[in-house]
């Protein structure tokens, strides 16, 4: 908990150290983002002169800040829309501070103004033709165009400059011109009154967009902090006030429960994968969840949208067209580039807002998937709209050869490729695969996307992304290293489990229905970790056990591996990542009932376990089903069924297949010696000697794979076998009850809802369409006559 608040810490700090970098400029380093609130007059002022007047030679750069006529024709300018104050007219300043022999100080417009004042005329040529100032601005909205599209007009930093900083000398000496035959002014000119309104609306809107989109960005960083605040409240408020919470049954928040916050999006459609065309699988998030990224979705295009509109006549870009794809070019760009660290953070293991906010990991992914496509929207937004600009300009070929170009364009393609490579089809069937490529491009991601705004004042927005990934990967690595790296017990189970026991240290402290990554120490996959739920074993209270299902890729190769060892056990170095995830608030609920299907069942276990054991006086309910398929898959989990006795959970077992006995002869490997049965006579009616040879035919545990234990057959040795350890297993279980056949998930729920004595929580995890269907079924019940309260948790974690 300590490193999770450091990182909260750490994160934070750099985040604002960002945004007060970026809103303020920073002496060393990168460029910083320059706030042109207020020098967009100056901008627009400079601008305008360097169009309508003449001064300089078009190759003197530093002419705006050694000719007095010309600086005082921008301080009229200045006094003309009514921008006297230092804050407005130290544009000038910082342009001619390049110059060393400048003699522009600070308080250089009181000194040039009264120049204007005295000696300002109207320029010949605008006097003698009315349009030869709307020309000469729109030459110059020409060359805007041409600087901007070639790059340095990419952001306010050097766009700005290219009316006014870095740029500007080149137009600001040379306008649109007539070339070697115009005449030099020697006075201070009057600028047109019409082009003065134009140019001052089109570079403030020009301006105002780039800090718009900082405040939109914002915005939308706004909007998460809304829905995790209410997902905080929702969620704490069930562990620091569950008295109020049973009490909350009221027709408007059951309808919100029963129709919002609970229920699958589309009836019992959340954890299950859902196909299109074979190839395009996915899952549906929940209606609340969905709610969220649809909202988001909406807020995006809004905030995309509005204000971003340019004046008839824009002079800046010489087009109100090019102006409005400039503007939203520049907005997708910057808030793309700001929604950086929170798609980072939300796909982190380590990421502080599970325990902030106690949303459970797949929920965070969700989120990331969807922030991240939007994201990825954006920033095709942002290169479509810059082609089209670029290819009507004839700088576009020297302009592909620049690094903030050609590191835009591979950072679009490795988002493009993420994309692509993230289909559910490709994670479910290719997982490492995915998962090293993921990483890969995002780091290839990062490092474009670096380059592509280093030199445009935008870098202060991917340090804290950057930094976000680092914390996660450090926190992990520590996490490794402090847990150790011990020997575990790795045996394969006749079902295809496998059973890992872990000796963890001292100080390391479970979490129940938790879960943890482990990492197996071989050469081949070291790196690779995979997430398992975990109970503690109740054998050796110093170590943990996880159960894996045997699938694919590292599953697959310890199957391989084990399958030629003796007993099919063998000694693994390994390191475990964790614990991660939050028990649920179960436990506050005057009756907890625990579901779980299969392998689902060590998380499920170890909640169940910790109510019963920590519930105040006893008052607490547990109950505790398991659903599975054969008799065998008892035998995976025998101890802490067994361990059950000593607890006061009312625990289900319901065998899906009671009819099939295939490998049920493992409990002979468990019976041998008669240590935990008083059987009479090996061969009797209520037992069998289990002393025999541990292997039995494959061919005969088929042949009787679905005969049934009350069909009176003595041809088949081999089903008196089954039936007396099926009896065995219920004598030695007796305080478990055990229900032959499928599990009827609508009546569990509606008999459990009525035999409470006030609230319930049902906590499930297991296969994906059991725990949809306790979902679903849970939250019709919502509004129930006796008014009580329910919950609903899920522990399965359906990420990949």
């Amino acid at each position: 908990m300590f490193i999770t608040k450091l990182g909260t810490t750490i994160y934070s700090v750099l985040y604002l150290a960002s945004l007060v970098n970026a809103a303020h400029g920073s002496t060393e380093g990168p460029a910083p983002y320059e706030d042109t609130s207020n020098l967009k007059y100056y901008y627009a002022c400079n601008a305008q002169v360097s169009a309508e007047g003449k001064y300089c030679s078009p190759k003197d750069r530093s002419c705006l800040c050694f000719n007095d006529n010309a600086i005082a024709s921008i301080a009229g300018c200045l006094y003309e829309v009514g921008k006297t104050d230092q804050k407005y007219t130290e544009g000038l300043v910082n342009q001619c501070s390049r110059f060393p022999n400048s003699t522009v100080t600070k308080d250089w417009f009181s000194k040039y103004v009264l120049i204007y004042k005295e000696k300002a005329k109207v320029p010949v040529r605008a006097s003698k033709n009315s349009t030869s100032s709307n020309q000469s601005s729109n030459e110059h909205g020409q060359a805007s165009v041409s600087r901007s599209a070639g790059g340095e007009g990419s952001s306010p930093s050097s766009s700005g400059h290219a009316s006014g900083g870095k740029s500007s000398g080149g137009r600001g000496s040379g306008g649109s011109g007539s070339g070697p035959q115009r005449i030099l002014y020697d006075y201070p000119i009057i600028l047109n009154k019409r082009n003065l309104t134009l140019y001052q609306e089109s570079y403030g809107r020009f301006y105002d967009n780039y800090n718009d989109s900082l405040y939109y960005g914002a915005g939308m960083y706004a909007y998460w902090l809304l829905i995790l605040l209410l997902g905080a409240i929702a969620n704490w408020s069930k562990i620091l006030f569950p008295s109020l919470t049973k009490k909350m049954t009221g027709p408007l928040i059951n309808w919100w429960r029963k129709n919002i916050s609970m229920p699958a999006t589309f009836k019992k459609k959340k954890s299950q994968e859902q196909n299109f065309l074979k190839f395009f699988g996915f899952l549906i998030p929940s209606r609340f969840e969905t709610v969220v990224i649809f909202l988001f979705y909406v807020v995006t295009i809004v905030l995309h949208a509005v204000n971003s509109t340019a004046i008839k006549e824009d002079v800046f870009l010489n087009s109100k067209y090019k102006a409005e794809l400039r503007y939203v070019a520049d907005r997708t760009g910057i808030t793309a580039t700001m929604m950086m660290p929170l798609i980072f953070l939300f796909a982190g293991r380590n990421n502080f807002l599970q325990w902030l906010v106690r949303w459970n990991y797949s929920t965070f992914v969700a989120y990331h998937r969807h922030t991240a496509r939007i994201m990825f929207a954006l920033v095709v937004i942002h290169a479509v709209n810059y082609t089209v600009l670029f290819v009507k300009n004839e700088r576009y070929t020297s302009t592909l050869t620049r690094r903030y170009f050609y590191w835009g364009i591979i950072a679009t393609v490795c988002g493009g490729a993420i994309m692509i490579q993230g289909m559910l089809y490709l994670r479910r069937r290719w997982y490492e695969l995915f998962l090293l490529f993921h990483i890969l491009l995002a780091v290839f991601w990062v490092i474009g996307s670096w380059y592509h705004v280093v030199d445009f004042g935008f870098i202060w927005m991917v340090y804290p992304a950057i930094a976000v990934w680092c914390f996660d990967r450090l926190v992990r690595i520590g996490r490794l290293f402090a847990f150790g790296f011990p020997h575990a017990d790795v045996t394969l189970l006749s079902d295809e489990t496998l059973k890992v026991v872990v000796p963890k240290p001292s100080y390391w402290h479970s979490i129940p229905g938790g879960h943890a990554f482990i990492h197996f120490l071989k050469p081949t996959y070291f790196y690779q970790s995979h997430p398992f739920t975990f109970t503690d074993s109740v054998e050796q209270g110093s170590s943990i056990i996880l159960y894996a299902k045997v699938k694919g890729g590292i599953t697959h190769s310890l199957y391989q591996t084990l399958a030629k060892q003796p007993g099919r056990t063998c000694k693994i170095r390994v390191s475990v990542e964790g614990p991660y995830g939050e028990s649920t608030a179960a436990k506050y609920a005057d009756t907890a009932v625990f579901i779980a299907g299969g392998n689902g069942i060590p998380g499920i276990f170890s909640e169940a376990v910790d109510v019963a054991v920590n519930s105040k006086d006893g008052k607490n309910v547990v109950k505790l089903t398991w659903v599975v398929r054969e008799w065998r898959s008892l035998y995976w989990f025998y101890e802490e069924l067994i361990n059950l006795k000593n607890t006061k959970i009312e625990t289900t077992i319901y065998v899906t297949q009671p009819n099939s006995h295939i490998f049920i002869d493992e409990f002979h490997n468990r019976y041998t010696g008669l240590e935990r049965l008083s059987l009479d006579k090996p061969n009797d009616s209520d037992g069998l000697s289990l002393e025999k040879d541990d292997s039995v035919k494959e061919k005969n545990t088929v042949e009787v794979e679905n005969s049934s234990c009350d069909e009176k057959s003595a041809s088949l040795n081999e089903k008196d076998d089954g039936c007396t350890i099926i009896s065995s297993i219920k004598k030695e279980l007796s305080h478990i009850d055990f229900k032959e056949g499928r599990p009827d998930i609508e009546s569990i729920i509606q008999n459990d809802i009525k035999e409470s004595n006030g609230s319930i929580a049902f906590v499930t995890c297991g296969h994906p369409v059991m725990v949809d269907d306790v979902r679903y079924y849970c939250a019709e019940n919502i509004s129930n006559s006796e008014r009580k309260r329910v919950d609903f948790y899920e522990q399965i974690q359906v990420w990949a």
